[in-house]
């Protein structure tokens, strides 16, 4: 099943059930008005959605209008949670060693994670504002899931079977403002500003055989300026698979229904120490400081510069047939001009 989140002038937009090669979509109020109210009550309102679907891939369905990804919100506009991990450990060890940190053996036994802004989240083809270039724009390729509730002290393997939806995410990030954050022992907050998801949420069964052990085995795929910048798959080297990082977040509380767990940078080891670039014949890369580290590592110094503005990056998924799963993430940095009176 596929779903999305249309705007329509409120916080939390319209639900819309979502063909599956993505042409047509219809709203549902009778069942559920928002994402939010669908997840909140998920049990029962699943089937429905699903007949829907059905109805709408069989043929046409009263209402149904021309899907228009430009439409969309992101799935969630706002979120209860939204706890981004860093699942591909090759990710993190390539910025430890750019600057000659070792990587701490727990690293590869416990997931590294965050807790980022949820109240506000970017739509998917919505521009990028920034005050300023010397903040290190950056974009991150994720993949991320949307959980019903979760109890508290859940295990990995119970927790997978929580996990409702799927969603590509663009985890915008300000490099030039993480290392002052980090120094001082509280962690990430200006540094990670609203994030944009996917314009289509898909139930993990959308994905066939490409959703195993709770992981997504498929190339994510990101063009930046237009190039292709990266296409690694997202189910190699994913060090804790998405049961692992939902049941991490609810070691110590319960994650409600609606909360949102991202995977971190996708990253693919290449079978070389640094990876390699898609015009060298690799996979490419998910975000642009994993090249600077690489260029650090290699020549001594990064070369390749952050997003200035008039930049764009557009980030997709493609089943084996070469169709969008997700739509795209296609957004455009520009500058902020402040608050408007």
């Amino acid at each position: 099943m596929k779903l999305a989140t249309y705007r329509n002038g409120t916080r939390d937009g319209q639900l819309m059930v979502v063909s599956k090669d993505l042409t047509r979509a219809v709203a549902v109020p009778a069942i559920a008005s928002c994402m939010q109210e669908a997840i909140d009550n998920w049990d029962d309102v699943e089937s429905k959605l699903n007949d829907v679907y059905t109805q709408l891939n069989k043929g046409s369905v009263d209402g149904e209008v021309t899907f228009e990804q430009v439409m969309c919100e992101s799935p969630l506009p706002r979120a209860y949670q939204w706890a981004d991990g860093s699942a591909y450990v090759n990710h993190v060890e390539l910025v430890r060693k750019a600057r000659g940190a070792e990587m701490p053996p727990s690293f590869w036994e416990d997931p590294l994670m965050y807790q980022g802004g949820s109240d506000d989240f970017l739509g998917p083809h919505d521009e990028i504002q920034m005050g300023s270039t010397e903040w290190g724009i950056d974009f991150e390729g994720e993949i991320a899931v949307v959980t019903d509730d979760v109890p508290m002290g859940i295990d990995a393997k119970s927790a997978a079977s929580h996990i409702k939806l799927l969603m590509l995410v663009n985890d915008v990030s300000l490099r030039g403002l993480i290392p002052g954050e980090l120094g001082k022992g509280f962690g990430f907050f200006q540094s990670k500003p609203s994030s944009a998801f996917s314009p289509v949420a898909v139930t993990p069964d959308e994905l066939g055989s490409a959703w195993k052990d709770s992981k997504v085995h498929l190339p994510l795929l990101s063009h930046y300026n237009g190039k292709p910048f990266g296409k690694p798959n997202a189910g190699e080297d994913m060090t804790f698979d998405f049961g692992q990082l939902v049941a991490h977040a609810a070691k110590t509380r319960n994650l409600g229904a609606g909360a949102i767990i991202g995977s971190g940078t996708v990253s693919n080891k290449q079978g070389t120490d640094h990876g390699t670039a898609i015009a060298e014949g690799g996979v490419g890369y998910s975000c642009i400081a994993e090249v600077r580290m690489i260029e650090t590592i290699r020549d001594g110094k990064p070369t390749t510069e952050f997003m200035k503005f008039g930049d764009t990056i557009h980030m997709e998924m493609k089943n084996a047939d070469g169709e969008s799963i997700f739509g795209a993430i296609d957004q455009k940095v520009v500058e902020y001009k402040g608050p408007s009176a």
